[in-house]
């Protein structure tokens, strides 16, 4: 997450053009390689979700996440461990390449049945956290216009400053958003998020990234709401990649399991 949740959100196949010379990528070809950077065949993670309130009151909670992409699909659970509020809770994105809508499912034990996020849900707050249930998913590359607005040093990485403006027929809460993608691994450090009144809305930061197992993954990373203060903290706990998840754990009737 996420990429949203590290995940995210952030929100995303093979970059085999990071050797291309910088002076000859296009905004455009800059977004498809954050798009299609290299994430593994699948994942499994533990990690944890801070909540901490603008006075800095800290709610912790614990989940895991398993991934799975395959040649037209990627499939994400991300399951609720603890606390007991929230226990159970569990949320499937189901993207396809060939259609413009991204399947969500979210199963709340409580009233022990699986709701379908709609369009006009996506705005909203995923599980009361900084992020939302757009941030949860991709756009598709096509659905943006890209310019780029120079290069710039985050965290000790060179990056591209990557403007993206929705298209008229994009579906989306978010003006406008500036992106600074680091250019080795094509991560996107931070982003910075408009709304459509074009007010600065929300900043997300990759605090630290790390090489496993060959894939370049955050560790942790952090949202925060800029109107109310509201910060939300993923860390990684642990994880693996390539391990040959099933595709009958991304199912909306496996989320009751």
């Amino acid at each position: 997450m996420a990429k949203h949740l590290l995940i995210v959100l952030t929100t995303l196949l093979l970059s085999a053009s990071t050797s291309l010379a910088a002076d000859s990528l296009s905004p455009r070809q800059v977004a498809q390689l954050t798009y299609d950077r290299y994430l593994g065949d699948d994942m499994r993670m533990r990690g944890t979700m801070e909540l901490i309130s603008k006075k800095g009151h800290v709610r912790t909670r614990e989940y895991i996440s398993m991934r799975k992409d395959s040649e037209a699909k990627r499939s994400q659970l991300i399951r609720f461990t603890a606390p007991a509020d929230i226990d159970g809770t569990a949320f499937l994105t189901i993207e396809k390449e060939l259609s413009a809508n991204t399947e969500q499912h979210l199963y709340l034990p409580a009233l022990k049945r699986t709701r379908r996020i709609v369009a006009s849900q996506k705005g909203r707050s995923f599980v009361n956290s900084d992020f939302t249930y757009e941030d949860m998913q991709r756009h598709s590359v096509e659905a943006w216009d890209y310019q780029l607005d120079g290069e710039e040093v985050v965290s000790g990485k060179s990056c591209y400053i990557l403007v993206s403006t929705p298209k008229e027929s994009t579906d989306t809460q978010y003006g406008k958003t500036i992106a600074w993608i680091e250019k080795s691994h094509f991560i996107p450090l931070k982003i910075v998020f408009w709304d459509k009144k074009g007010n600065k809305s929300k900043v997300y930061q990759v605090v630290s990234f790390e090489m496993i197992d060959q894939v370049a993954t955050e560790t942790e990373v952090l949202m925060e709401d800029l109107a109310s203060g509201h910060k939300t903290r993923l860390k990684v706990l642990a994880i693996e990649y390539n391990t040959g998840l099933k595709d009958s754990l991304f199912t909306a009737r496996s989320l009751e399991g």
